[in-house]
C-alpha cells in the first residue's frame, strides 16, 4: 500500500518474486514457487502471456463516492475487495476495460457491465437494475470484448433448440426487430462479448454473455447469471472496447 492507494497486478502464493516496469509502474509479482525448476518455468509462462496482457486492463475503485478515500489500482481480477482492506465500493474510474463487477464476492450476484469511463457513484453502474444495490465485492476483466466482431444466436428453447435468430448488432428492443418472446431460453456467443439486460432499452437485469466463457454457450437462464430468476430478456447489445 502506497498512501491511500495501491496498484495490484500479483499472483498470490509462496516466496519468490521478480519486478518489472511497465509505462513507468513498477510491479511485484508473488509466485508460486516450490522448486527453483518450477519458478524458473512460472516466470517464462507469465512473461510471454499475462505481462504482454498488463497495460490492457486498468480499473481504480475508491471506498467512497466521488472518487474519495481508500483507493486501489488493478490490472488484474479481483475475486474480494475486502481482502484489500475495502468494506465496500463506491465509485470506479476504468481507465482500459471493459470490466464486470459482481455484487458478491468470487463473481457472484448481480453483475455490472463498467466500459471505459467514470462512475462516481453506485447509481452509474446498479441504477437500471432489476433492484437496485450498493454492493460491488468483486470483478474482472472481459478479455474477448471485440465490438467490430461480435455475433450471437437466440434460441427460443432451451438447448439450441427450436427458432433462432443471429445477430451481429445492437438491439434495444428485440420484440421490435422481429422476436416474438419477452423469453430467451438459450444464447450461443459466436463471438466477441455481449451484455443482454432483462426489459427494453437496455434496462433491468444485467446478464454478461461471452465467447470465452461456457465455450459461448449459454444452454438455460441458470447459466447466464448466478442471480438470474428468468430467461426474460428484451434488449442485447455489443460490449465496448
Amino acid at each position: 500500500m502506497m498512501g491511500r492507494g495501491c496498484a495490484h497486478a500479483a499472483f498470490t502464493g509462496g516466496p519468490g518474486t521478480i519486478k518489472t516496469l511497465k509505462g513507468g509502474l513498477s510491479l511485484t509479482f508473488t509466485l508460486d514457487l516450490s522448486t527453483s525448476e518450477q519458478g524458473s518455468l512460472t516466470v517464462a509462462k507469465m512473461t510471454t502471456q499475462q505481462m504482454e496482457q498488463i497495460g490492457q486492463w486498468k480499473i481504480t475503485v475508491w471506498e467512497e463516492e466521488n472518487f474519495q478515500g481508500k483507493r486501489c489500482e488493478f490490472m488484474m481480477e479481483c475475486q474480494n475487495i475486502m481482502e484489500r482492506g475495502f468494506h465496500k465500493i463506491r465509485s470506479v474510474k476504468v481507465e482500459n476495460g471493459p470490466w464486470v463487477g459482481f455484487e458478491y464476492p468470487e463473481y457472484l450476484g448481480q453483475q455490472f457491465i463498467l466500459e471505459k469511463g467514470d462512475y462516481p457513484r453506485w447509481e452509474a453502474w446498479s441504477g437500471n437494475s432489476g433492484y437496485r444495490t450498493e454492493h460491488m465485492l468483486s470483478f474482472r476483466p472481459i478479455r474477448c470484448a471485440n465490438h467490430s466482431d461480435s455475433k450471437v444466436t437466440l434460441y427460443d428453447c432451451e438447448d439450441f433448440q427450436g427458432r433462432k435468430f443471429e445477430m451481429c448488432d445492437d438491439y434495444p428492443s428485440l420484440q421490435a426487430m422481429g422476436w416474438c418472446s419477452k423469453e430467451v431460453p438459450s444464447i450461443k456467443v459466436n463471438s466477441g462479448s455481449w451484455v443482454a439486460y432483462q426489459y427494453p432499452g437496455y434496462r433491468g437485469y444485467q446478464y454478461i454473455l461471452e465467447r470465452d466463457r461456457h465455450n459461448g454457450e449459454y444452454r438455460n437462464y441458470n447459466e447466464y447469471s448466478t442471480q438470474a430468476h428468468t430467461n426474460q430478456i428484451q434488449s442485447i447489445r455489443r460490449i465496448q472496447h
